[in-house]
């Protein structure tokens, strides 16, 4: 199942270090854009930021 995704679930998960338990539930999740800009161009360390950049199955739709 393929899932879309907003920034809190990633966030909230990988504060706790749960982030795992999305792949486990959806094989693939996929976040917009929009979020994915959200999460790493802040200057501040979010969580999950590095995790959206380097996962796999974690993927922006490309145009």
């Amino acid at each position: 199942m393929i899932v879309v995704s907003d920034t809190s679930p990633i966030t909230n998960l990988a504060a706790i270090a749960q982030l795992y338990l999305l792949q486990q539930l959806y094989s693939r999740l996929v976040i917009p854009t929009a979020v994915y800009n959200e999460m790493v161009g802040v200057n501040n360390n979010v969580p999950g930021a590095v995790e959206v950049q380097t996962l796999p199955w974690i993927q922006i739709p490309r145009s």
